[in-house]
């Protein structure tokens, strides 16, 4: 990257990438007075609201809503004529995003951040030579440097894959047709939440991933349960299996040569999905000119309060190792802000509340059995089926159930929901882990009926005696 010669424009702050923290530190520290630039070389607002979160659960609902379809008789009504139109899909998620993305512009210009699109690299102590998408150069400098640079989609080293020309879920969210036959490689959250989409679409779907079940990291029941549903809708799941080879191409035909306990086999389908993990955005930025240095895992190497080894220098969110959700990130932000003030918060010890959004949704925060029994903890375990929820029962959907454990002094040390609206019943019962609440100050709430919250109260009313 050429910008040799060229004036050095000094700012305040410098923030490299627009999602979620880097974006909201350029916000909160432009509406405080501060000359803030921010270099953005694609999606402006990050990741999150263009290509990945809001989109995908866009397209998720969408297949809710074909879901809905194809029961109608259930809810009275006549079945109408069959069939799904990719294009209404796509464009329903494009219009979204459209506005999305409006909306950050306006962010960015009402908190008086210089928005700079263009490709960012370090050439020095925090400085960066840019890129610039309409052509030619900048080089900046600051007293305070942020990284943001996000993460990208693994494509596995397994031969002929590449020149298959596999979707990643941005070419995933973009589909105007259907698949007929949709062959996805890793069961995680992404695999996950398009198989039941594309499924309920109408596509067939296959899944094929290394480890022996869905999850290895939740428990057996949460992982046995999600599996039986998922396939109960046609997804047909391989797992145990190493890829060995593609041929073909995505979008026409593709051959998959894989090898499990039961022997080779060919999986012929017609588009391939890589849904295999994830890689830091941290090659090609010059970050060792910078003095940035970087963990075995390509991550940028960080502080708990997010500094880097250089001088005020901060990383943040997925290059930075932080957990791949959005919400992380959004605290990310929180804690370098209030490090900038003199304040003091730190990722040790935070809680990492997550959601798959598949339907039904799994949603867990703090200790799951396997945690507690692996640290030796004494737990009361209290579970409950979804179909005692009564909301569940108004909605016929009741799959799932509810489970958490609590400690000796009547503490909640960890809650998982399978089942409708899981995702919304974390906030409260993150609520009383922080705070230290005993499990009866929410068995003893007041709860509106018929509501999915009411289920906590039931939940916490069935915990056993000591």
């Amino acid at each position: 990257m050429v910008s040799a010669g060229l004036p050095v424009e000094k700012f305040d702050v410098l923030v490299l990438g627009s999602g979620e923290a880097g974006k909201y530190l350029s916000w909160s520290l432009g509406a405080e007075g501060k000359r803030v630039a921010l270099v953005e070389r694609r999606y402006v607002g990050g990741s999150c609201p263009n290509i990945a979160c809001l989109p995908s659960k866009n397209v998720v609902h969408s297949a809710k809503v074909a879901w809905y379809a194809q029961r109608l008789r259930d809810f009275g009504l006549n079945a109408s004529e069959p069939g799904i139109d990719m294009t209404v899909v796509r464009d329903r998620k494009r219009a979204m995003v459209d506005g999305l993305v409006e909306i950050h512009k306006k962010r960015f210009s009402a908190n008086h951040v210089e928005f700079i699109y263009g490709q960012g690299a370090f050439t020095g102590p925090r400085t960066l030579s840019v890129e610039l998408e309409q052509g030619g150069f900048r080089s900046l400098t600051a007293e305070t440097v942020i990284v943001s640079t996000g993460s990208r989609t693994i494509i596995p080293e397994i031969a002929g894959l590449r020149e298959a020309y596999p979707m990643t879920h941005v070419e995933e969210l973009e589909l105007d047709t259907l698949p007929e036959h949709l062959l996805i490689l890793g069961g995680g959250y992404v695999g996950l939440e398009f198989a039941q989409a594309m499924a309920r679409f109408g596509s067939k779907v296959t899944v094929i991933d290394r480890g022996p079940r869905l999850l290895p990291r939740e428990d057996e029941d949460v992982a046995a349960e999600l599996t039986r549903l998922l396939a109960a809708e046609g997804i047909r799941f391989i797992f145990g299996a190493a890829v060995y080879s593609v041929e073909g191409r995505s979008a026409d035909a593709v051959a998959v040569k894989i090898s499990t306990v039961a022997g080779e086999q060919t999986i012929n389908a017609t588009h391939i999905l890589a849904a295999a993990g994830r890689a830091p955005n941290t090659d090609g930025i010059g970050l060792e000119k910078a003095g940035i240095d970087l963990a075995a895992t390509g991550h940028i190497k960080v502080n708990d309060v997010l500094q880097t080894t250089a001088d005020n220098v901060y990383a943040v969110g997925d290059c930075a190792g932080s957990p791949n959700f959005t919400h992380i990130a959004f605290d990310d932000y929180r804690i370098v802000q209030r490090t900038l003030r003199g304040e003091r918060r730190s990722t040790a010890g935070r809680q990492v509340p997550y959601a798959l959004f598949t339907d039904p949704e799994l949603a867990h925060i703090g200790l799951r059995e396997i945690d507690a029994r692996q640290q030796g903890l004494a737990y009361r375990l209290v579970k409950l089926p979804m179909a005692a929820v009564l909301r569940a029962q108004t909605l016929g959907e009741t799959e799932g159930f509810l489970k958490a454990l609590i400690d000796s002094n009547d503490r909640i040390v960890g809650f998982t929901a399978l089942g409708t609206g899981a995702g919304e019943l974390l906030a409260p019962v993150q609520l009383a882990m922080s705070a230290g609440l005993p499990y009866t100050a929410l068995r003893d709430l007041i709860v509106t009926h018929p509501t999915m919250s009411e289920g906590l109260v039931y939940l916490f009313s069935s915990v056993p005696s000591p």
